[in-house]
C-alpha cells in the first residue's frame, strides 16, 4: 500500500485504481477519493498488521462518498469498514451502508462523576465492586432484570431515554447531557423483526461481555483545569466511573437482517462494490429509510441500556455509601456513541452540504459553538470520552474545531485492538492478569477468566499514544486523564 505522509501524524493514500479478486475473478475498482490516516509511526505499524488499509481503502470507492475516507489512530480490522474509521457520502443519494456501523450499534460510553476521593471509597472498595458486579446483570447472553413488554419495548426503541425517564431511571440532567439527548428521533419500531424483539426483550438493563466493561477510576492528571471544573472534575484522586455497553443482541440481529435485504438490493440499483462486506444502498431508497428507521431502534435501546445500567450504579453507591446522588456529587458529565449513522452538516469546498456520516468504531468529537452541544457545554466543545483497556488510562477530552475540517467532527473510541480475541486467549492467562493488575491496585470482577484474557492490557495499542495523535492534529484536547482502580467485565 503507497503511503505517503503529508503532515505531522498525517497519511494519505491517493486515489487510485484498485485490483480486487470477487468471485474467483479478478475486477478494477476505483478510489473516487484519498484515504487519510490519523497515526505516529508506532500506531502506523501497528495498523499495518491487519487488513485495516484495504479496508478503508474499499470504502473509498462507494458512490456518494465524499471528501475522504479516514482510519482514526485506533484502528483495526472489522467487518467491510475498519473499525476506527469514519466516511461520509451525499445525504440525499450517497450510499447507507451497514457495514459502516456495524453490528453492535450504539455501543457506547457514559461517564459519571463523583465527589469522592480515592481515600474515601479505599476500604470499601472491594465491597463497592461486589455490590456493582451483583446489581448489573454482565456476560455472554446476560439477561437484564427488568420484566418487560413488547409493547414497553417498542416504546424503548422508539424512545430512547425518555422512555427511562418516565420510569424513574433517569433524571432531567442526564438527558441533556447524552449525545442526542439520548433518542434518534427516526427510530420505527413497526420495522424491527420479530426475531429481534425476542432476543432483546430479555437483555435490556445488561452489560453483555466482550470489550463491554464498567470502569471505576480515579483522575490521575488534570490538563486543563478550567475546563476541567466545567465538567465537574475538581481534583487528583477524585473519583469517576465509565459504563461502556451496547445494544447487544438486537444490534446484531438489525445489522443481520438489514445486510440479507441491501445485499439482495444491490443487484436492483446495479452497485458494485470491492467486498460484499460493503454492502450498500443510496439513501433515498426504501431499503436504506428501512435500515435507518431500525438502526434508531437499536440506538434508542443502547442509549436505554446504559441508562438503566446508570441508575443501578447509582443505587449501588447509594447503599454502599448510605448517602443521596447529590451528596454523592454522582452526576452524569456526558454519554457518547461508538457505532452509528448520523445525517449532518459538514464544509466541503466551502459549501455546506449535508453528509451520512458512517462512525464505526470512532466518537463524535463537536467543536465550541456547536449547536448539537448542551448549552453547558458550549463554550468548552463536546466532552470526548476515550477509555483504555482495564490496566490502562482513559481520557476525558473536548472536541476541537479542526475536527470538522480533518474527520467530520470525529475521534478515536479507544486504544483498538492488535490482536484477536482468539490469539489474547492464547497470549494471555486470565488469572495471571488479574494478579498482575491487582499487584498496580486494580481490582477487577468478570464473568470467567477467558474474558480477562481476551480483554488483557497487551492486546491493545498504547492509549497514550492514540489520545496524543488526536491532541496533536488539534481534532481534540486533552483535558483529564484517568486510570482503573475497580473493574467489571462482561
Amino acid at each position: 500500500m503507497n503511503l505517503n505522509k503529508i503532515a505531522e501524524n498525517i497519511y494519505e493514500i491517493k486515489p487510485k485504481s484498485l485490483m480486487v479478486r470477487l468471485k474467483g475473478k479478478i475486477e478494477k475498482f476505483e478510489m473516487k477519493v484519498p484515504v487519510h490516516i490519523y497515526a505516529n509511526e508506532y500506531i502506523l505499524e501497528k495498523i499495518k498488521q491487519d487488513r485495516t488499509l484495504d479496508q478503508i481503502s474499499n470504502v473509498t470507492c462507494l458512490p456518494g462518498i465524499q471528501k475522504h475516507a479516514i482510519a482514526l489512530a485506533d484502528a483495526h480490522q472489522g467487518y467491510g469498514f475498519c473499525i476506527g474509521g469514519v466516511a461520509g457520502t451525499n445525504a440525499t443519494d450517497g450510499m447507507i451502508s451497514p457495514g459502516g456501523v456495524g453490528y453492535d450499534i450504539n455501543c457506547g460510553i457514559n461517564l459519571l462523576k463523583t465527589s469522592l476521593t480515592m481515600k474515601e471509597i479505599q476500604n470499601t472498595l472491594p465491597n463497592l465492586l461486589n455490590t456493582i458486579f451483583n446489581n448489573i446483570p454482565s456476560g455472554l447472553g446476560s439477561k437484564g432484570k427488568l420484566n418487560i413488554s413488547y409493547s414497553e419495548l417498542d416504546k424503548v426503541l422508539n424512545e430512547g431515554v425518555e422512555w427511562a425517564l418516565e420510569n424513574d431511571y433517569a433524571i432531567e440532567d442526564d438527558i441533556k447531557h447524552l449525545e442526542e439527548n439520548g433518542c434518534l428521533n427516526d427510530a420505527d419500531a413497526s420495522l424491527v423483526s420479530q426475531k429481534a424483539k425476542q432476543r432483546a426483550i430479555k437483555q435490556l438493563g445488561s452489560l453483555g461481555s466482550g470489550n463491554h466493561f464498567l470502569e471505576i477510576q480515579k483522575v490521575d492528571k488534570i490538563y486543563n483545569k478550567v475546563i476541567a471544573k466545567k465538567l465537574g472534575i475538581f481534583e487528583n484522586n477524585q473519583i469517576c466511573i465509565m459504563v461502556h455497553t451496547g445494544s447487544r443482541a438486537l444490534g446484531h440481529q438489525i445489522c443481520t437482517d438489514s445486510l440479507r435485504n441491501i445485499e439482495q438490493a444491490m443487484k436492483k440499483y446495479k452497485i458494485r462494490v470491492p467486498d460484499r462486506e460493503l454492502a450498500c444502498v443510496p439513501a433515498d431508497t426504501p431499503e436504506a429509510q428501512n435500515y435507518l428507521r431500525q438502526m434508531a431502534c437499536a440506538a434508542n435501546f443502547g442509549f436505554t441500556n446504559r441508562q438503566l445500567i446508570t441508575h443501578w450504579l447509582r443505587e449501588s453507591f447509594q447503599n454502599t455509601f448510605k448517602r443521596d446522588l447529590d451528596a454523592l456529587g454522582l452526576h452524569l458529565i456526558y454519554g457518547v456513541c461508538h457505532n452509528i449513522l448520523k445525517i449532518e452538516e459538514h464544509e466541503i469546498d466551502g459549501k455546506k452540504i449535508k453528509l451520512n456520516i458512517h462512525r464505526k468504531g470512532a466518537t463524535r468529537a463537536f467543536p465550541p459553538g456547536h449547536r448539537a452541544l448542551p448549552q453547558d457545554y458550549r463554550d468548552i466543545g463536546q466532552p470526548v470520552l476515550i477509555p483504555g483497556t482495564m490496566g490502562s488510562a482513559s481520557y476525558l477530552c473536548v472536541g476541537k474545531p479542526k475536527a470538522m475540517d480533518l474527520s467530520f467532527g470525529s475521534t478515536a473510541h479507544g486504544s483498538g485492538r492488535v490482536m484477536s480475541r482468539t490469539k489474547a486467549t492464547k497470549m494471555f492467562s486470565g488469572t495471571k492478569v488479574k494478579e498482575d493488575l491487582g499487584k498496580k491496585g486494580i481490582l477487577v470482577k468478570a464473568a470467567s477468566m477467558k474474558i480477562i484474557a481476551e480483554e488483557a492490557p497487551g492486546a491493545y495499542k498504547d492509549i497514550d499514544q492514540v489520545v496524543q495523535v488526536s491532541h496533536n492534529l488539534e481534532i481534540v484536547e486533552k483535558i483529564v486523564r484517568l486510570v482503573p482502580v475497580g473493574v467489571v467485565k462482561g
